[in-house]
């Protein structure tokens, strides 16, 4: 009885937390740009970001890394700073900052006082249209990018083996390119590329800017009218279309080998449904079905059953969704088997325990617990105004508004254990699927 009523006690004090939501408010510059400000005056401090709407999957053919390789050279010089001058700035106010590329989005961001804000915007303002690069500037950080390919991916046998994975996972679609790009592209880029893709994709109706922290909106929109209000537009900004999947028709199996492997595992890999704005509801399913399969490394599903049942097959198993994406989502399953347990038993394993779930469906405390946990997570992320800031200019750049970011916390717990039944049956359709595994060079394949 003690147990029954633990999780409705747990729920009521979930609900008795205050809300915590952050006021958000949001604009358009006449000129395109889109502003978004999360105000949070607890701390005197502010994190200023610049979303494009641009990332590895908008490369145009034989060019992959591009998006990539231009961030690099966007902390070289503009019109009024020299080369380094931009982060040397924010290092001298106290601040740092950074950007990163992904393939749906490159963003930009400064974390400072929240009385330097104003000298943030006006410099990335200055290289969001007046970008200077030298030939020596391109042929530097093309080597360090080259660098950068050799250390976190060709010298690991994961991250070789989950690009080849992700390569087999797109028929069409780009999303199957590596960010960082293919090596052989890699070498061939030059300044031209970069500048072209530069003047096509980094302008003002092609960005988001998010302010977040120790500010007051209307100070916001003036200095972003001040700073970002002057940039000209794109006036011939391509249309976002990518090539599309086509129906996927079989299973795609590979195993990749190599002596260097620490541990061997097996994943599987699902073409899933992402975020859609105004119809979360299908994603929201598909992140509690992650959950209940392999979302804790204790609790969850898969963990009972081969880490802790009776007889352990795997000493670690995980399950996960990725909805953040413009196109295509996915959903994700792997095994690390024990010591002495083929690859081929791990795998055996993994599709008996996702055959039970969808023969027996969510053991109902399981689900209610998951529900609990995800709406406390939520609260207690709205602490970090830089994760927020990075919640809504991901969403923004993916097709979603802001309105869905704020509905997303009760889409997710308006899910039922019938929606997540439906959301598993549609997506683990092992025709969608690629089935890799990662093994040392002197193990046998019996696939």
């Amino acid at each position: 009885m003690l147990r029954r009523l633990a999780l409705p006690a747990a729920t009521w004090l979930m609900l008795s937390l205050p809300a915590l939501a952050e006021t958000v408010s949001d604009f358009r510059l006449p000129n395109g740009l889109e502003v978004v400000v999360i105000e949070d005056h607890r701390a005197p401090v502010v994190t200023h970001m610049v979303w494009y709407r641009v990332g590895a999957a908008d490369e145009p053919p034989g060019h992959s890394g591009i998006a990539h390789f231009l961030e690099h050279l966007m902390f070289k010089g503009t019109d009024e700073l020299a080369a380094g001058e931009f982060s040397a700035t924010v290092e001298a106010q106290g601040g740092d900052d950074n950007a990163f590329t992904s393939w749906d989005y490159t963003a930009y961001f400064q974390r400072v006082a929240a009385d330097r804000l104003d000298l943030m915007m006006k410099m990335e303002a200055d290289r969001m249209r007046d970008l200077e690069m030298t030939e020596e500037d391109v042929r530097t950080e093309r080597q360090v990018v080259l660098e950068e390919r050799s250390q976190r991916i060709d010298s690991d046998p994961g991250s070789i083996f989950s690009e080849q994975s992700r390569a087999a996972a797109y028929l069409n679609h780009p999303y199957g390119i590596p960010i960082i790009g293919w090596r052989h592209e890699i070498e061939q880029l030059d300044r031209e590329d970069a500048f072209s893709f530069y003047r096509t994709y980094y302008a003002p109706n092609n960005a988001i800017l998010v302010v977040a922290g120790d500010v007051d909106p209307a100070e916001v929109r003036r200095m972003a009218e001040a700073h970002y209000g002057p940039l000209q537009p794109s006036a011939n900004l391509p249309e976002r279309l990518r090539p599309q999947e086509p129906p996927q028709l079989s299973e795609r199996r590979l195993t990749f080998t190599d002596p260097r492997v620490a541990q061997p595992y097996v994943s599987r890999s699902y073409l899933a449904p992402a975020r859609q704005s105004g119809a979360q509801e299908k994603a929201a399913a598909l992140t509690i079905l992650a959950e209940l399969l392999g979302g804790s490394p204790t609790t969850s599903l898969l963990a009972r059953e081969l880490q802790f049942g009776e007889r352990p097959r795997a000493v670690w198993a995980q399950a996960w969704y990725n909805g953040g994406a413009l196109d295509s989502g996915s959903f994700g399953l792997a095994v690390v088997p024990v010591p002495g347990v083929p690859l081929d038993e791990a795998e055996e394993a993994m599709d008996a325990v996702v055959a039970r779930f969808l023969e027996e469906g969510p053991d109902p405390e399981d689900f209610e617990r998951i529900k609990i946990q995800l709406g406390a997570q939520d609260i207690y992320s709205r602490d970090n105004v830089d994760g927020l800031a990075r919640r809504y200019g991901a969403a923004l750049t993916t097709g979603l508004t802001v309105e869905d970011v704020k509905a997303w916390p009760d889409v997710l717990q308006a899910v039922t254990p019938e929606d997540v039944m439906a959301a598993a049956r549609e997506v683990f359709d092992r025709r969608r699927a690629v089935t890799g595994w990662l093994m040392q060079a002197d193990e046998e394949t019996s696939q």
